[in-house]
């Protein structure tokens, strides 16, 4: 019974990890590559299970075809319907990816939308995933909305990245192949894929504001939850859309940030009280997050998902950093126990510019706060470094430039983020 049990299970995964599956939903969505006629059909499998394949392989993902069709110069993203031949659909527009490869600075091979409301909607899906979605998202939470709620969020958001990329480079499964699978987007296209840390952030994002908020927020509990699911939904999806997951991979990285929330559930407030009153905080702060960066680094080469591990580990240092800042100086914005369960103020004029205000002037600082800092950060670890710093692609490929840059920057961001602007704020008069 069990070897039956198992023998099923490994079939089901194999069939969700099969790159025609992803091929088949793109094409249900409207999507179609410019693969020449012999490549439309991939051969079956014939060596190993798919699964077993995945597992041993380690070569990073391709674009959408190395015997694709040449196509003429064009900017990337969405073209007009001027741009397909005369006996196209009249809703029909040729796109290219809108990044290029953060590895390779490939841009990827042009192909067919048949549904422009598709490609709008998992476009979106796929940049709450995103840097400058973090960047605008957690700032207006905490300058807005309320700031206990975003900064245990950033905790779980970090730790939870940490955790993704990190399995993603000790499982080191590749990109789903293409063809059969068209490559909406090509950014994060050499990076290994299991599992999905989109589906990951789309997961304990909305789900752990969920957590954190129902109780303390009053609304209704279907509310909340059907917000949270779709949001997840949304994101998840967008990957298989986009051609940079696998339905299996997906789904792996929605079951993981479950088990990771489960985790912190109980001990969230604890961390928190912890990072705001313990003397030795800041040095503990500073410790563990490095060394799990230390840790990332050593998994496998560069990539973008190191990048991106630091860069969430040193916003995490930073809030936290902040958070203890702001606990010490007496300047917490946290809402009184007795106001609870808050609700939300009418909404009148002079208090939606009011946020409005706050919000265009604390990103403006943090985006440049982010500008200097990063054109500060690289030169001068270069220099430290005795490396050459006219190819800052190639210098952030080093492991003693690319950690150490990545914290201090977003180290730096975090911190003005979450101490820096509020104060800025009160002076102001806008707090």
């Amino acid at each position: 019974m069990a070897n039956v049990f198992l023998k099923s299970f490994v079939q089901m995964c194999n069939y969700l990890q099969d790159p025609r599956l992803v091929a088949r939903f793109q094409h249900f969505c409207g999507i179609r590559g410019t693969f020449p006629d012999r490549t439309a059909k991939p051969e079956p499998d014939s060596g190993p299970s798919e699964l077993r394949r995945r597992l041993q392989s380690s070569e990073a993902g391709v674009g959408n075809g190395a015997a694709g069709v040449a196509a003429a110069p064009q900017v990337n993203g969405m073209q007009g319907d001027d741009t397909v031949g005369p006996d196209a659909p009249s809703d029909t527009a040729r796109a290219k990816p809108l990044r290029r490869n953060s590895l390779t600075g490939d841009g990827g091979q042009e192909f067919l939308v048949h549904n422009k409301f598709l490609f709008y909607l998992f476009t979106f899906g796929t940049e709450l995933g995103n840097e400058m979605f973090f960047i605008v998202f957690f700032p207006f939470l905490f300058w807005n909305i309320d700031a206990l709620v975003s900064r245990r969020l950033i905790v779980v958001w970090a730790w939870n990245l940490f955790v993704g990329q990190s399995t993603k480079d000790m499982v080191r499964w590749s990109r789903p192949a293409s063809p059969p699978v068209v490559k909406v987007e090509v950014f994060y296209n050499s990076e290994y894929s299991m599992p999905s840390t989109h589906a990951m952030t789309g997961t304990a994002i909305p789900f752990c504001l969920f957590m954190l908020t129902y109780g303390r927020w009053q609304y209704p509990f279907l509310f909340g939850f059907s917000v949270a699911l779709s949001w997840s939904v949304l994101v998840c999806v967008s990957r298989v859309y986009m051609g940079m997951h696998s339905v299996l991979e997906v789904i792996t990285g929605f079951l993981y940030t479950l088990l990771i929330l489960a985790f912190f559930q109980p001990i969230l407030g604890k961390i928190d009280n912890y990072y705001m009153t313990d003397h030795y905080a800041p040095l503990v702060i500073i410790v563990s997050h490095v060394s799990l960066g230390l840790v990332a680094f050593s998994l496998d080469s560069w990539s973008t998902s190191r990048g991106d591990t630091a860069q969430a580990l040193g916003t995490g240092a930073g809030a936290a950093l902040g958070t203890h800042a702001n606990y010490q100086l007496g300047l917490l914005l946290d809402a009184p126990l007795s106001s609870l369960p808050l609700t939300l103020p009418p909404l009148g004029v002079g208090m939606v510019l009011r946020s409005l205000l706050r919000f265009f002037i604390g990103v403006a600082v943090i985006l440049v706060t982010r500008m200097v800092m990063k054109a500060a950060t690289i030169p001068f670890l270069c220099r430290l470094f005795g490396l050459p710093s006219d190819d800052v692609r190639q210098a952030r490929q080093h492991m003693r430039v690319e950690l150490p840059y990545r914290y201090i920057v977003y180290s730096v961001v975090g911190f003005v983020c979450v101490s820096f602007v509020p104060l800025l704020f009160r002076i102001l008069n806008l707090a």
